[in-house]
């Protein structure tokens, strides 16, 4: 039966394909069919198109992937930011994420382990109420606005430059706002906002609609300790694959001594060993053998990888 419905799966897939790669989705098409027997048609150029079956649509699934879409999208930007500059291999701490409504948490606490996989960090925090950590600005989005409000712009602007805190919070989580210019009400939605929020000293914060990500930037010895020793599997693997290794042979590696590694090679060595498939790892004063590598902008060590 999963074989069936794998099959299944395919010629659906060739059909769709048909038109843009008409004689390999022929081929793929014949090719299953035989197995299948499923349908009659003696080309895939020939077979309806498939249609839809609505009631396999899963939105809550669609949510959760779009909230971990644009979580990891906005703490990757933090990262990258001119002013940080924090690679991806340097483990952070946690992420804090204001609740945007009563399924939110359920929702991403789904795909929560896809997101810090992806980021790497360790914990996402929640926050019930950010109006105490997180400040946020907002004013008109004049390209959507200007047009519809006319001589009321101004006083619009005005208006929504005055809106609080709680306002702003509202409006995110309702998605609509009701602007009173004098004597006219306007019917205003998220996208007719322009929302931003304010650093926290030891956080960096980015919006996207109504969702803010505060990014923990504090990196503390035991993660320094690390990071340093993810930038040392990642050198060493590359010596591997250099030297052509098998992924399944083992090695013995030394590294010349410094104590920017040292925190790393202390706490982090059985890891480090497991990732690399180490018999013996050992830091070594004064290596002169093995490969040059650059460990940061500042320091280059000298590393031994031979195999055991």
């Amino acid at each position: 039966a999963a074989y069936q419905t794998l099959y299944t799966c395919l010629e659906t897939i060739t059909k769709l394909m048909a038109p843009v790669a008409p004689f390999f989705s022929d081929w793929l098409y014949k090719n299953l069919n035989e197995a299948t027997g499923k349908e009659e048609n003696q080309s895939v150029h020939l077979a309806d198109f498939p249609v839809a079956d609505e009631k396999a649509i899963d939105k809550d699934l669609e949510q959760r992937m779009d909230y971990a879409q644009r979580i990891s999208s906005l703490v990757l930007s933090l990262r990258k930011r001119d002013d940080v500059q924090i690679k991806v291999r340097q483990p952070l701490q946690k992420i804090l994420l204001p609740v945007l409504d009563t399924s939110f948490i359920e929702q991403v606490d789904g795909v929560k382990d896809l997101i810090l996989a992806e980021v790497n960090v360790k914990e996402i925090e929640y926050l019930t109420d950010a109006s105490g950590v997180i400040k946020k600005k907002i004013k008109p989005n004049f390209k959507t606005l200007g047009r519809r409000l006319g001589k009321d712009m101004k006083a619009a602007a005005a208006a929504i430059n005055t809106m609080s805190q709680e306002d702003i919070a509202n409006l995110e989580k309702s998605s609509k706002y009701e602007l009173v210019v004098g004597d006219t009400t306007h019917e205003l939605t998220l996208e007719d906002f322009e929302i931003s929020a304010d650093d926290i000293p030891g956080l960096l914060v980015a919006t996207d609609g109504s969702l803010t990500v505060a990014l923990d930037i504090t990196i503390t010895d035991e993660l320094r300790a690390e990071g340093m020793a993810k930038e040392l599997i990642n050198r060493i693997q590359n010596i591997r694959k250099d030297k052509d290794f098998n992924v399944t042979d083992k090695i013995k590696v030394a590294i010349e001594k410094h104590e920017i590694i040292e925190a790393a090679m202390s706490k982090f060595n059985e890891y480090i060993c497991n990732e690399i498939l180490a018999v013996d790892l050992k830091m070594v004063d004064g290596l002169a053998t093995g490969e040059s590598v650059e460990l940061t902008d500042e320091v280059t060590l000298n590393i031994d990888v031979q195999l055991a």
